[in-house]
């Protein structure tokens, strides 16, 4: 951004010298917003990156906009030419709104924004992207993003050149009927419109698929960002515990992420396009206007169409604002309310089968029915504003058809203007009320977009909350040089604070086989998770063997939607083991029924029962072979003698691997060397006892 800059202070002085010393005829502040523009690019180096690249697309604007003008008026562009010459006004339309963008730099939510949107503009990972004529390019994704931005940022503003030239072209095209010059109409449509149009739509064509490339790699990487950082360390389940800050995760990546994009980009470009189109039609209409006077006297007005049309929009911005306002809290409730009802079907067809035994469909249904109620409560709330939104706008709207020709008529009649430039009056008007009116035609677009935004912020404070309690974690996991898992001073607490169970001194020793018993809501599993590294509440030491693998089984595993092999495999790809070891293993874990569907695709968590989904989870231990295999009730929903085979096929078929097991039936004492049970102490906290282990009856 210096080195344009420099270039911009260079061409300023250049200008402005020349025009003080008369070789050049140009308005006074037309070197001035040049040598404006040069310093708000120095001031704005440091924001967003965002923003930066629209402040250089201003800047390289404004330059070709001078450029055109000086050619003008050293002429040398002239005849049917001139129709492409801007005038002074834009440059200075170009320098305020790169203003404009500095300023917006130093909002609140457009820092978030931005924010957001500069994860993937600062991206360094490599990528590639294929360019018609050129072929693969290689370049970093955050590169790509900035120059299809750039690009996409020159279509709008060529668009908007285009349209005010076609501007000019209905002028001369409708004075030539107005004067039946027959040559001269034939000459505005093939010769002049023609090729416009053709390169009009040419770029259109361009900017969609430019657009659509665009939003997608974008969203690609926001997918992939989020995704990690909900996902690494822990940090979902952890934001489960809390249980607060953002409901429904998959809603926020999936669907307020795709909404975020493309609400940024089509906000942003559409805010720039709408700028360049006022300050554009502005100079038309102030010039066509200069000499109009005050309807019913004799009072002149400097463009008087250019003030009527801004009052007329800012009197319909503030009016729109008043009574769309609400839609924001709606839109953010509306959002919450519609993914708290997936969820709840979502979670239905998880558990059809528990539903059915406990004949639970009514009560499902008054859930279900309970929680549309929400959505159709608040949807009712957000169709009575856009009623009241939409009576208001629709009225504006119909209105500005006849504006522009009751302000114009009279000074046709009177022969003051042409009917060429009545109808370019007309277009001009409807181009600058529109453009001043964009917050109004986008107000309910906003108001979704806030809550998206809201929504996302959220999701990353629940994020950052969740990642900032598990690194202020006082519960230590230490790798030590001893063969045993020690707990040293260990005190297990619960989300709110209070401390579940004590334990100091107890080890667990290779090779052998521990059982853990105790009340429900002692603290076994939650002991289990603690060791595994997953409980960041409590304070304290966990001493485990150095360089050693551990493996836990909950008692309702985990089956990924997928093949048979990647739900045995996981979370090892399915291609880690051969059919030969996936099939021995599920042979081994008493489901030889499916060891032959390895490559069948289904949801196997619905599919198999739940004795069947632990003995696919005990599979897994088989073919991951751990050092430590911690069994949290894992075998609780098989048959006695199902349970004790079971026992038996990880006694053969993992002698190495040291296992403990938290279980209540008592025929599991048999199957292990020690039983250790937790037991309340006075001050109301779980204790670990070593009891005596009776040998099993012959």
């Amino acid at each position: 951004m210096i080195k344009a800059s420099i270039a911009l202070a260079l061409i300023g002085l250049g200008v402005l010298a020349a025009s003080l010393s008369g070789a050049l005829e140009v308005p006074f502040y037309l070197p001035l917003s040049t040598l404006a523009l040069a310093g708000i690019l120095v001031i704005g180096r440091d924001i967003p990156k965002f923003l930066r690249i629209f402040l250089v697309m201003l800047a390289a604007t404004h330059v070709v906009l001078v450029l055109l003008i000086l050619g003008a008026v050293l002429g040398a562009i002239t005849g049917d030419y001139t129709g492409y010459v801007p005038p002074p006004s834009a440059a200075l339309g170009a320098t305020a709104f790169g203003a404009l963008i500095y300023g917006l730099s130093h909002v609140r939510v457009i820092q978030t924004v931005c924010r957001i949107t500069d994860r993937y503009l600062d991206s360094q990972a490599d990528s590639v992207i294929r360019i018609p004529f050129i072929g693969l390019v290689r370049a970093r994704e955050g590169t790509i993003g900035t120059w299809m931005i750039a690009v996409l940022i020159a279509i709008n503003l060529a668009q908007v050149a285009l349209n005010v030239r076609l501007s000019f072209f209905s002028r001369d095209m409708f004075n030539a009927l107005e004067a039946k010059d027959a040559a001269a109409f034939w000459y505005q449509l093939f010769v002049i419109f023609t090729p416009l149009a053709g390169v009009f739509v040419a770029i259109a064509l361009t900017e969609v698929l430019l657009q659509n490339v665009l939003t997608i790699r974008w969203r690609a990487f926001l997918n992939t960002y989020y995704v990690g950082e909900w996902l690494d360390n822990g940090a979902h389940y952890r934001m489960q515990l809390m249980g607060r800050g953002a409901d429904n995760p998959d809603q926020r990546i999936s669907e307020d992420l795709r909404k975020f994009v493309e609400s940024t980009y089509s906000l942003s470009i559409g805010l720039m396009n709408q700028a360049a189109t006022l300050v554009s039609f502005v100079a038309i209409l102030w010039t066509i206007s200069a000499g109009f006077t005050f309807p019913g006297t004799s009072y002149e007005v400097p463009g008087l169409l250019v003030w009527v049309c801004a009052g007329y929009a800012i009197l319909g911005t503030w009016v729109t604002h008043l009574i769309g306002r609400p839609l924001i809290p709606l839109n953010f409730e509306q959002e919450r309310v519609e993914a708290n009802y997936r969820f709840s079907l979502a979670r239905l067809r998880e558990y059809t089968e528990q539903v059915a035994l406990l004949s639970g469909e009514t009560a499902e249904k008054e859930g279900l029915s309970r929680r549309f109620g929400q959505i159709v409560d608040n949807y009712m709330r957000i169709v009575v504003r856009l009623i009241k939104l939409n009576s208001f706008t629709a009225a504006y709207f119909q209105a500005n058809v006849v504006v522009p020709y009751i302000l114009t008529a009279p000074y046709y009649f009177i022969g003051k203007i042409t009917l060429g430039q009545m109808q370019q009056v007309v277009g001009a008007f409807s181009r600058v009320e529109s453009a001043l009116t964009y917050f109004i035609q986008i107000y309910t677009t906003l108001a979704d977009y806030k809550a998206v935004l809201d929504r996302l912020t959220t999701f990353e404070g629940a994020i950052a909350s969740a990642q900032r309690v598990g690194g202020e974690s006082k519960l230590a996991i230490t790798q030590s040089a001893s063969r045993e898992l020690r707990l040293k001073n260990l005190n297990v607490g619960l989300p709110d604070g209070r401390t579940l169970m004590h334990a100091d001194g107890l080890a667990f020793r290779p090779g052998e086989r521990t059982l853990m018993t105790g009340p429900s809501g002692s603290g076994k599993s939650t002991l289990f998770r603690a060791i595994a590294g997953i409980w960041p509440f409590g304070e304290g030491e966990v001493l485990v063997p150095q360089g050693q693998s551990m493996m836990l089984l909950p008692q309702r595993p985990y089956i990924p939607i997928g093949t048979l092999r990647e739900a045995v495999a996981y979370p090892s790809h399915g291609d880690t083991y051969s059919d030969a070891e996936l099939a021995a293993a599920l042979r081994a874990a008493k489901l030889p029924q499916i060891a032959d569907r390895l490559d069948e695709e289904r949801a196997w968590g619905q599919t198999l029962s739940l004795g069947e989904q632990q003995r696919l989870a005990v599979a897994r231990a088989l073919l991951a072979k751990p050092d430590w295999l911690f069994l949290d009730e894992a075998t609780a929903a098989l048959d006695e003698p199902t349970e004790a085979e079971i026992y038996e096929v990880i006694k053969r078929e993992l002698p190495q691997t040291t296992v403990v097991s938290i279980g209540h039936r008592s025929t599991l004492i048999g199957y292990h060397d020690r039983r250790i049970d937790l037991k309340r102490a006075e001050n109301g906290l779980s204790t670990p006892v070593d009891m005596m282990q009776p040998q099993p009856a012959e």
